[in-house]
């Protein structure tokens, strides 16, 4: 007989948290919650893992809530009792923003505080000072504030979260965190007994390192489930294309609408990121770009309008290509005053895209690059087929990274057989007539052009970010008119290339992206004014070719020529 599943309003909870639950909708608890919250409402020190969208933020947010409104019952001092800790600032403000959430219905009880975000550390001061009941950041960020006296822990914090454990020494937070936890400083700034949570979606060394320096006697949660949702859920593909049919290929799927809905696109590198952009845009194609370069206030609004439905397409890098690509800088480096400051300022090590956050309702992910390691590939297409969604992955494979394939395919059909990447069954040949135009299209995305789009996108972005900070604060609705997928145009865009003929449309495509194709024609003339029919009434009237009629003896409109009468 199957065991019945504990539901929310079986652990004991705050009639006030139950109501928010109920708000956002969750009818049951995921794996994750159902076996970590009551534990952790017994004060245990917990280590769980759990796959990327299995609800591990709600999983530990619950608890720290119920913690609060029962302490706020006899104590009414407003004191700092959880502290988060995150790796990236995007993951720092869903926390956030999750917390506020599940606090709905008791937000004057419960003030929570996210110091990853802004840059400037004067300005975090302030909510600091208020002692919020609840603080999110990143190592390196509290150990700045405790450091300053911003921040006092010693005497108050009842409740350590670590997310995304297994990130934080790879995210170069080792230090910080010895140091936030009192071994490589004579300064304590936690106080000697405290209950904590360290949660991730993989074991490895580090996280096996950080349950020793943290946790006493915990319960180690290993949930038996895949890293990736099953084939019901998640469909998984694959095609082996190389450099240039990647390119032709990805034009077909968005300008034929064989790929629907709101998609990610990952690639390997900055560069390709503008790369692919440009390329898109060639053909109309609009597209955000997501990269460690961004302010982080902008790459936050992304996300944000991303989960409203303001755009369908984020080209995005991942965190795997950057730490990387921060260690082969720092080899190559010279001992140079100049060189050291540009390579700091060039990338946020605090960027974090394929973990932990919260992309909702995305429909697809492509693997434009093929991901470097196995974790890369779960973390990527974890960002769809989240909770109960449907989604689907597709991953572009050339020749020379068959091994990587193999290595992918290993893993996943090691837990479930379900996990496999099909054949994506598509004939490249069916599609050769569309090359010309992506030849067309790459000749005018140069180098020159990729990086004056990075340039122009930076200047842009920080303009939002800083100057119309203020200005957005006092007006929110405009701060939702920004959009941040407007073309760049460093090169020339040919008005021709927005549509397919019809001509060149294979065969077997035609029934399905000529009916799109029409309807989005429909809603775009719809969308275009309200008095579209009188218009089009208007330019009948006034063609020749429209209102001729022929009488027998008379051109109606006209007097029939021919001798005067007297």
């Amino acid at each position: 007989m199957a065991e019945e599943k504990l539901q929310f309003h079986e652990m004991g909870l705050d009639e006030r948290l139950l109501q928010a639950i109920a708000d956002l909708g969750w009818a049951q608890p995921t794996l994750i919650q159902e076996k970590a919250i009551p534990l952790a409402l017994e004060g245990k020190d917990l280590l769980a893992r759990a796959r990327t969208g299995s609800g591990k933020t709600a999983a530990y947010a619950v608890p720290i809530i119920e913690h609060i409104l029962n302490a706020k019952k006899s104590v009414n001092e407003q004191i700092v009792r959880a502290l988060v800790l995150v790796p990236t600032k995007e993951l720092g403000q869903q926390v956030q923003q999750m917390i506020r959430e599940l606090t709905s219905c008791c937000a004057r009880d419960i003030r929570v505080a996210d110091v990853s975000g802004q840059a400037d550390v004067s300005a975090q001061k302030p909510l600091l000072m208020e002692k919020p009941d609840i603080v999110v950041g990143t190592p390196s960020r509290i150990q700045t504030h405790l450091q300053l006296n911003n921040l006092d822990l010693r005497s108050s914090l009842a409740m350590l979260v670590i997310d995304e454990a297994d990130l934080l020494f790879s995210f170069g937070f080792e230090s910080d965190l010895k140091q936030l936890l009192g071994f490589l400083s004579l300064r304590r700034y936690l106080p000697k007994i405290y209950q904590s949570f360290l949660m991730s979606a993989t074991f490895n060394e580090d996280v096996e390192a950080l349950k020793e320096l943290v946790l006493h006697n915990p319960v180690i949660l290993k949930l038996k489930e895949s890293q990736l949702p099953d084939s019901s859920q998640l469909t998984q593909y694959q095609i082996k294309c190389e450099e240039d049919e990647k390119f032709l290929l990805i034009y077909a799927l968005f300008k034929l609408s064989l790929v629907r809905g709101k998609t990610i696109l990952f690639v390997n590198s900055i560069d390709r990121c503008y790369r692919l952009k440009l390329f898109l845009e060639q053909f109309s194609i609009r597209s955000c770009v997501l990269n460690s370069e961004l302010p982080v206030l902008s790459r936050c609004h992304v996300i944000s309008q991303f989960n409203q439905g303001f755009y369908d397409y984020i080209i995005a890098t991942d965190e795997e290509m950057l730490l990387e690509a921060g260690a082969s800088e720092e080899k190559k480096k010279k001992p140079n005053k100049k060189n050291h400051s540009k390579g700091q300022k060039a990338k946020d090590k605090e960027y974090g895209v394929s973990r932990g956050i919260d992309f909702q309702n995305v429909s697809n992910v492509i693997n434009f690059d093929f991901p470097t390691t196995v974790d890369s590939y779960i973390h990527r297409v974890g960002r769809t087929a989240r909770a109960d969604c449907q989604g689907t992955a597709l991953t572009f494979v050339s020749h020379t990274e068959l091994p990587l394939l193999q290595e992918v395919e290993n893993a996943l059909t090691g837990e479930n057989l379900d996990c496999a990447l099909k054949p994506y069954k598509f004939h490249m040949e069916e599609i050769n007539g569309l090359s010309y135009r992506c030849q067309d299209a790459m000749r005018s995305v140069t180098k020159h052009a990729i990086k004056e789009a990075r340039l122009k996108e930076i200047k842009q972005e920080l303009l939002n970010s800083q100057k119309l900070k203020t200005y957005f604060e006092d007006n929110p609705r405009d701060f939702q008119l920004l959009r941040h997928d407007k073309p760049l145009h460093p090169a020339i865009v040919k008005p021709h290339m927005k549509n397919v003929p019809e001509y060149l449309i294979p065969p077997t495509l035609r029934r399905i992206s000529s009916t799109l194709i029409h309807r989005r024609r429909h809603m775009r003339g719809m969308a275009s004014g309200r008095n579209n029919k009188g218009t089009h009434k208007l330019l009948t009237n006034q063609n020749p070719l429209k209102n001729f009629k022929y009488t027998g003896k008379k051109i109606q409109g006209r007097k029939p020529q021919g001798k005067k009468t007297h």
